[in-house]
């Protein structure tokens, strides 16, 4: 398999391109969340805000988790393919 520099820039630029110009603008919660966000914080507990706040933690860490889970397993694959040849 031959590593081509230029297929491979080609490749980065049009992948970033899609993440830089394809983004939507969108609001953070929806209204209900918001609501119940706002009326707890009134209660001083704040119960339902902290747990707003360890569900989105959650959704942001999965797919990193994913993706490097991923990527050490080509990794290792890689090292053990090219200790053997």
């Amino acid at each position: 398999m031959r590593f081509n520099i230029k297929n491979t820039i080609i490749k980065i630029s049009l992948i970033s391109s899609m993440f830089v110009f394809g983004n939507t603008i969108t609001k953070a919660q929806c209204p209900m969340c918001k609501a119940a966000v706002e009326s707890s914080m009134k209660d001083k507990k704040n119960t339902k805000g902290k747990g707003l706040n360890n569900g989105i933690l959650y959704l942001l860490a999965m797919p990193y988790l994913i993706a490097g889970a991923t990527g050490a397993g080509f990794y290792y694959k890689y090292k053990k393919n090219k200790k053997t040849n």
